[in-house]
C-alpha cells in the first residue's frame, strides 16, 4: 500500500472511530436522561445505621411513609453497629443509581472518621449530600427526684463529688460523650464515664439511679420528660428547643462552647447522577415540609431543616473539622 493510500486509510479509520464514540456518547446521554426521567422504577432502600424503634428510625419511617405518594415503596433497612460505620460502608459501596440512600446521624459521617484511620469509606469522597433533614437538640437530664434544678447547681454538685460522678453516654465518641466532654470542660468538673450501647439502657440506669446524668437527643427524652420521670437542666445547643421553651441553653447558663446538636442527613453514593440527586432532593424536601410530617417531627422534639445539597455539603465539611478538633484535643479513640 502506497504512503498516500495508507494515510487516507488511517484518516478514514480515525473518522469512523470518532463517529462511533460520538454515537455511543449520544446513546449514553440519552439513556442517562431517560433513567433520571423514569426514576424510580423500583423500590428505594433507605439504610439507617441504628436499630428499629430509635429516633433516626422514627424519622426515616415517617419520611418513607410520606414518600409513597411520590416514589412508591421506600424500604427501611436497619444496619446498626460500629457507631454507624457498618451502614455507611454498605451505602458507600452500593451502585450510584439513587436506589440506595443513607439517613445518617452526625456520628458515622463526621465524628467516627476522626477517631478511626481504618474506615473503608471517606465521607467527602464516597457520598453525595442530598439534604440535612432535621437537627436534634442535645438535652442534659437528671432523675426527676434529683436535688439539682439547673446547670449551675449540677456543676456545683459535680465539683463537690470531686470526680466521683457517674455520667452515662451512648458510647465512646458518640455525640452524647462529646457533649459531656464539652460541658465538663466549660464547667470545670470531672466525671466517671459510663458508656452504654444505646440510649435505652442508659435511660434505664439513669431512672434506676445507677448514673447521675445523661445527655441525649430531644426525641429520645421527650416521652420521659412529659411523663415527669426525668428533669431537663439545659440544652447543649445554640438555641432552645421549640418543645422545651423553658429549658435554657447551656451557653445561656454560663457555659459557652457546648453546642453539640445531633442531626440527621440524607446521602447517596458518590457519582449518583445529578439529575437523580435533584429528583431525590425535591421529593425529600417536600416530605419534610409537608404540614403533617413537619408537625410530627416538631412534636417529637426534632427541628425540621431540608436545605440544599450544596448547603449540606458545606455542613459536612464544617462538622468534620469541628468534631475532629475536639476529638484530637481530648485524645478520644474508639475501642
Amino acid at each position: 500500500m502506497k504512503r498516500n493510500q495508507m494515510e487516507n486509510h488511517v484518516t478514514r479509520l480515525q473518522r469512523f472511530a470518532c463517529a462511533a464514540m460520538a454515537a455511543s456518547f449520544a446513546a449514553w446521554s440519552g439513556l442517562g436522561a431517560a433513567t433520571a426521567q423514569d426514576f424510580p422504577s423500583r423500590p428505594i432502600r433507605m439504610v439507617i445505621a441504628f436499630p428499629a424503634g430509635g429516633p433516626t428510625d422514627f424519622v426515616g419511617r415517617l419520611l418513607a411513609d410520606k414518600l409513597k405518594d411520590t416514589f412508591g415503596q421506600v424500604i427501611i433497612e436497619n444496619k446498626p453497629g460500629a457507631n454507624g460505620a457498618i451502614g455507611a460502608d454498605a451505602v458507600a459501596k452500593s451502585p450510584p443509581d439513587g436506589y440506595t440512600l443513607f439517613l445518617s446521624t452526625v456520628g458515622a459521617i463526621a465524628i467516627t472518621p476522626n477517631m478511626r484511620t481504618d474506615l473503608p469509606y471517606d465521607t467527602l469522597r464516597d457520598f453525595a449530600p442530598i439534604t440535612l433533614v432535621v437537627r436534634n437538640t442535645t438535652i442534659l437530664v437528671v432523675r426527676a427526684d434529683s436535688p439539682v434544678n439547673s446547670a449551675k447547681e449540677f456543676v456545683a454538685m459535680a465539683k463537690a463529688k470531686n470526680g466521683d460522678l457517674p455520667f452515662a453516654t451512648t458510647g465512646v465518641g458518640s455525640t452524647t460523650h462529646l457533649a459531656t466532654e464539652m460541658f465538663a470542660t466549660a464547667g470545670g468538673f470531672k466525671y466517671v464515664h459510663v458508656p452504654y450501647r444505646g440510649a435505652a439502657p442508659a435511660l434505664t440506669d439513669l431512672l434506676g439511679g445507677q448514673v447521675a446524668a445523661f445527655f441525649a437527643d430531644a426525641p429520645v427524652l421527650m416521652p420521659q420528660i412529659a411523663a415527669g420521670k426525668v428533669k431537663p437542666l439545659g440544652a447543649a445547643s445554640g438555641q432552645r428547643n421549640p418543645m422545651l421553651p423553658d429549658v435554657p441553653t447551656l451557653a445561656e447558663a454560663g457555659y459557652p462552647d457546648t453546642a453539640s446538636d445531633n442531626w440527621y442527613g440524607l446521602l447517596a453514593p458518590a457519582k449518583t447522577p445529578p439529575a437523580i440527586i435533584a429528583k431525590l432532593h425535591a421529593a425529600f424536601v417536600a416530605a419534610v415540609n409537608d404540614p403533617v410530617v413537619k408537625d410530627k417531627l416538631i412534636k417529637s422534639g426534632a427541628i425540621p431543616v431540608a436545605d440544599t445539597p450544596e448547603q449540606f455539603g458545606q455542613i459536612l465539611k464544617d462538622e468534620i473539622a469541628r468534631w475532629g478538633k475536639l476529638v484530637r484535643e481530648k485524645g478520644i479513640k474508639e475501642g
